[in-house]
């Protein structure tokens, strides 16, 4: 199953977060018009393409996703390819190499290869910088099941990034987070539409009867706190 739905009509497609995100972004790296950047998991390419133009960038990002989204932004270089295929065969350097709530869908072997061949992409100042969820203290609203589920995959999101702080002892943490507000009604549609990657394997009667778990157990309107871990690598 591929993850179609994370950043379609959410609060992760919203103006305010994508602008609260970049702000992010520009404070971990410098970047200017002269810029390369490349997004491996792009989405619909909104992050890159805000970033595109608030820079002015003279090159088009170049955004790597496995899902061909009719409505991905015209701002990007879009690539329907796998990662470890297309970093094998471009010799294009970049100044940031974005990866957000991606590598956790990948296996130890692949993470490692991915990751290495990112800094061999990277230009003399460049970074990579790694997004995943918060590992603790997580307050994305969730049902029985769904939460158990989360809190496996928060479990082995935590091994990544142990494993990725053995492999690379200068890699530095920071954390992103970004104040949600949205109606109940609207976030049983975003489950229904399995907008994260621990709800794809599930029946649709299993999310039939968590939509009516959240509908009882959350008042009309929630308000959370959307947290990331961000692991930033130098060249």
């Amino acid at each position: 199953m591929s993850l179609k739905n994370w950043d379609n009509k959410t609060w992760l497609s919203s103006k305010k977060y994508i602008r609260s995100f970049n702000n992010f972004l520009l404070k971990q790296i410098r970047l200017n018009r002269d810029s390369q950047i490349l997004d491996i998991g792009c989405g619909r390419g909104k992050i890159l393409g805000f970033l595109c133009s608030s820079l002015r960038l003279k090159n088009k990002p170049v955004g790597i996703d496995i899902e061909n989204h009719k409505d991905r932004d015209k701002r990007i270089n879009f690539k329907k390819i796998d990662a470890i295929k297309y970093l094998k065969n471009n010799n294009q350097k970049f100044d940031l190499i974005l990866i957000k709530q991606t590598i956790h869908l990948m296996n130890f072997r692949e993470i490692k290869k991915l990751i290495s061949l990112c800094k061999t992409k990277l230009k003399k100042d460049g970074k990579i910088l790694i997004f995943s969820l918060e590992t603790s203290k997580n307050e994305i609203p969730t049902f029985l099941l769904m939460k158990k589920r989360l809190i496996n995959s928060l479990n082995r999101d935590k091994k990544i990034i142990l494993f990725l702080s053995k492999l690379y002892p200068n890699i530095k943490k920071k954390k992103f987070s970004f104040r949600v507000k949205i109606s109940t009604k609207k976030y049983m549609e975003m489950i229904r539409n399995r907008y994260i990657s621990t709800l794809l394997s599930m029946s649709s009667n299993q999310i039939l009867r968590g939509i009516d778990e959240i509908n009882s157990s959350y008042q009309k309107i929630l308000n959370f706190n959307d947290k990331l871990i961000c692991l930033i690598l130098n060249k």
